[in-house]
C-alpha cells in the first residue's frame, strides 16, 4: 500500500466509523468555544463540559466576564487544573475582545494567538469549529495515531501538523482532525492499546 493508498484508506475508514463529528466541547458560540478550549488544556473535554455550566451561568460574554472578579472564575475552573493562569487568562482576553473587537472573537489566527492563553493549537480549534476555516489542530491523539501510521516522524506537533497539511485533502482538514482524535481514544490508546481492534494500524501493517 503506497502512501496515497494509506491516506484513502485511512479517510474511508474514519468516515465509515465516525460520519459525524460531534464537537466534544459544550459552548453555544465562538466566544464560549474558545473559553472551552483554553480551559481543556492539560484537562479532559468531560471535565471542562462539567465545569463550563457554572462558568457560563456566571458570565458567558467577553463584557460579562470582564467585570467578574478573577478569584471567582478561578474557584469556578479550579477542577480544570492551572486555575491561577487560566484564570487571569480568560480575564484578560475578554477585556482584550472588548476593547480591541467589539466583544467578538476575530476569526483571524494571528488575532487570536495573540490573546492570552491561546496557542496556536486553541486558535486552530476556533478557527476549525467555530468559524469552519480549515485547520488541523494537533493534539497528543492525533501525535499519537500519525506516527503509528507511519506518517510522520514524529519530533513534534508541529512537524505532525505539517505532514497531515501536506497528506490530507485540505476540504476533509477540520472533520478528520476529529475523527483521529475519535478514534484514538477508542480504539489507538496510548495504554492498554489492543492492536486487534485498531483496525487501522493492523491493516497499515499487514500492508506494508
Amino acid at each position: 500500500m503506497n502512501k496515497k493508498e494509506k491516506i484513502g484508506f485511512i479517510i474511508s475508514t474514519l468516515e465509515e466509523i465516525y460520519p459525524t463529528t460531534p464537537i466534544p466541547l459544550d459552548h453555544t458560540d465562538a466566544y464560549t468555544l474558545l473559553i472551552a478550549v483554553l480551559l481543556s488544556a492539560q484537562c479532559t473535554d468531560k471535565r471542562v463540559n462539567t465545569v463550563t455550566p457554572d462558568l457560563f451561568a456566571l458570565a458567558s460574554t467577553p463584557e460579562a466576564m470582564m467585570k467578574q472578579d478573577v478569584e471567582e472564575i478561578r474557584e469556578i475552573i479550579k477542577p480544570c487544573g492551572l486555575s491561577p493562569r487560566k484564570s487571569k487568562a480568560i480575564h484578560r482576553l475578554s477585556e482584550i475582545l472588548v476593547e480591541k473587537y467589539d466583544g467578538e472573537v476575530p476569526a483571524d489566527f494571528e488575532k487570536l494567538e495573540e490573546l492570552p492563553g491561546v496557542g496556536h493549537k486553541t486558535a486552530s480549534v476556533v478557527m476549525a469549529q467555530a468559524f469552519n476555516i480549515p485547520a488541523f489542530p494537533v493534539d497528543t491523539h492525533i501525535h499519537r495515531l500519525m506516527t503509528r501510521w507511519g506518517l510522520t516522524s514524529g519530533k513534534n506537533v508541529s512537524t505532525t501538523e505539517k505532514d497531515a497539511k501536506r497528506l490530507f485533502p485540505k476540504d476533509k482538514w477540520n472533520k478528520l482532525h476529529l475523527q483521529i482524535i475519535f478514534y484514538g481514544r477508542e480504539y489507538s490508546p496510548a495504554r492498554g492499546w489492543d492492536q486487534e481492534k485498531d483496525v487501522i494500524q493492523s491493516t497499515l501493517q499487514g500492508q506494508t
